[in-house]
């Protein structure tokens, strides 16, 4: 059941119907390299933080919240966190711990966006600790593929095209504003 549950949680995150998710993530870690790796991987897993305990809530039917609302935050969350990246552009020391906690509190809203697919996914079960642990690290398993795949690609841009790094997070940082914008405009309440 474990090994179940680990491999949904990795399939959800990477798949493509739900590129919000993927989106949001590309966005966490526009501004960094391979060298800032560390920052990346705190980033990463204080979303996932949120989005566990919120995810864990919801489909234990503790918390809910609005579908409606839910699904209109989640691009707000996109919006955010690229227009941060477009404003700073790069990591720095003093703006790190406002992204650990916003990456935290953007996970517990992302968190419920999962919860009605899960508890769809559980059914019957018994007991809910086993898949949902599994589920959240097959979902912290995919982001940092996800991640590992953008910094690839920005080594590959900045190192073999040249392409200059405040130019490779401006393109990235607006296409994935201009997406959430059209997101937020879609599902507004």
């Amino acid at each position: 059941m474990f090994q179940l549950y680990l491999e949904l949680g990795m399939e959800h995150i990477a798949d493509l119907e739900g590129y919000d998710h993927i989106l949001f993530v590309a966005m966490l870690c526009a501004v960094y390299t391979f060298k800032e790796w560390k920052q990346v991987l705190i980033l990463v897993t204080a979303f996932t933080m949120g989005h566990s305990l919120t995810l864990a809530l919801a489909t234990l039917s503790i918390v809910r919240v609005s579908t409606v609302w839910v699904e209109f935050l989640i691009p707000c969350t996109i919006f955010i966190t690229a227009t941060g990246n477009i404003v700073t552009g790069k990591p720095g020391n003093a703006s790190a711990k406002i992204k650990y906690a916003l990456a935290l509190f953007f996970g517990l809203i992302h968190g419920l966006g999962f919860s009605n697919y899960l508890r769809s996914l559980l059914g019957t079960h018994d007991s809910m600790a086993v898949p949902l642990l599994a589920f959240n690290i097959g979902v912290e398993l995919g982001q940092v593929l996800i991640v590992l795949c953008i910094l690839a690609l920005t080594a590959v841009l900045l190192h073999v095209f040249k392409v200059k790094q405040r130019d490779w997070v401006l393109t990235l940082a607006g296409a994935g504003a201009g997406i959430a914008l059209t997101l937020m405009l879609d599902r507004w309440p």
